[in-house]
């Protein structure tokens, strides 16, 4: 709880980063999709920019994506050890997000590169790993 310059208590606000939901062993973002335009989003908005109101259902995307754009940054950030790698990634049938990348010392992941989601960092990040995850089907074999 945050305090106010009146000395009250007010609510923490949400975090505003998406969730992500492990189902078989795969990481998928919880989102929703307007059943009016089919755009999808990172969370499920009340009203779709298309102007639906409660069109937009719940569902999830993932659990692998493709590299929009990356980035190295190389100065310090409160909390993050440089370099830290970011990139931008167009889920498959997917909304495009913002994610941490693994890097495990390799090159950043150029575009066009398979990422699959990985769990949240400690500081609640999404974060993603170069490589794809593979298709399962409802019990958790592979479905190649």
């Amino acid at each position: 709880m945050a305090s106010s310059k009146t000395g009250k208590r007010s609510p923490a606000p949400a975090d505003p980063r998406p969730e992500i939901r492990e189902e078989n062993g795969r990481h998928l973002l919880v989102g929703g999709r307007c059943g009016h335009c089919g755009l999808a989003s990172a969370y499920a908005p009340p009203i779709c920019p298309c102007g639906q109101v409660g069109g937009v259902e719940p569902c999830t995307f993932g659990p692998s994506g493709t590299v929009f754009s990356s980035t190295v940054l190389e100065i310090p950030v409160p909390g993050r050890t440089p370099p830290v790698c970011l990139a931008y990634v167009d889920l498959d049938e997917g909304p495009r997000i913002l994610a941490h990348v693994e890097l495990d010392s390799g090159p950043p992941p150029e575009p066009g590169a398979k990422v699959s989601l990985n769990v949240k960092n400690d500081l609640g990040d999404l974060v993603v790993s170069i490589g794809s995850t593979p298709v399962l089907d409802n019990h958790g074999a592979h479905n190649d």
